[in-house]
């Protein structure tokens, strides 16, 4: 990790150019938790996003339960939210499941509009079983195509707007809960020729994107 001496240069980057910071990480265990909410205190961030697995750590639900309530006095005491993000080994109505039994308004879910794609969801169903508790979301537009001899499908990141992500529709889904404090862009951005080529597509997706995402979502 980070020295308190970089930690306080990200900080005092941070703002002075305006910019807030949310706090996220992997590997959902108690020492993971209380050392990432104490960077989201430090930051300022008002939730900590997890996903829960790392390369050898595969929690099962029942765990994933347990070990968040075991850190919930930590999360209450300080304010701060845990953001579950829906990734692809449990299907999402585990997710809502685990944040049902927790049963903390501290806890709730990190939406990404693509990873359940992986355990075979799509957005409507993720939509139907985690709008309710969602109080982050992770704007990422993709395409689906055909590969050349037909017998599949590749899922593939575009900009946001260009690709088959309903974004007023899922925003229409969350927003009458009242508890999506944030939306992040997250762009799945294919590699280019070579690194700079590369860099290059990832400024232009991130300016168009930003385009698009100010036209939908209005500020208060």
């Amino acid at each position: 990790g980070q020295s308190r001496e970089e930690l306080a240069d990200i900080r005092d980057a941070a703002e002075k150019s305006h910019i807030r910071i949310e706090v996220g990480g992997r590997g959902l265990t108690e020492k993971n938790l209380e050392r990432y909410v104490e960077l989201a205190v430090y930051f300022s961030s008002p939730i900590v996003r997890m996903v829960i697995d790392l390369q050898e750590y595969k929690p099962d639900s029942d765990t994933v339960v347990s070990v968040i309530r075991n850190a919930l006095n930590t999360f209450e005491s300080t304010g701060i939210t845990l953001a579950l993000e829906n990734h692809d080994r449990f299907h999402s109505s585990v997710f809502r499941k685990i944040i049902e039994k927790v049963d903390s308004t501290y806890a709730g879910i990190c939406l990404d509009c693509v990873n359940s794609m992986g355990i075979g969801e799509g957005i409507v169903q993720v939509l139907e079983n985690l709008a309710p508790y969602t109080v982050n979301l992770h704007v990422k537009d993709f395409s689906v195509k055909r590969v050349s001899h037909m017998m599949g499908f590749v899922i593939e990141g575009t900009p946001a707007g260009k690709g088959l992500l309903d974004l007023p529709s899922v925003l229409e889904k969350i927003s009458p809960y009242g508890k999506c404090r944030s939306a992040i862009l997250e762009l799945w951005t294919p590699p280019a020729g070579n690194l700079q080529e590369t860099l290059g597509r990832e400024e232009s997706w991130t300016r168009e994107s930003f385009e698009y995402i100010r036209k939908i979502i209005k500020k208060p």
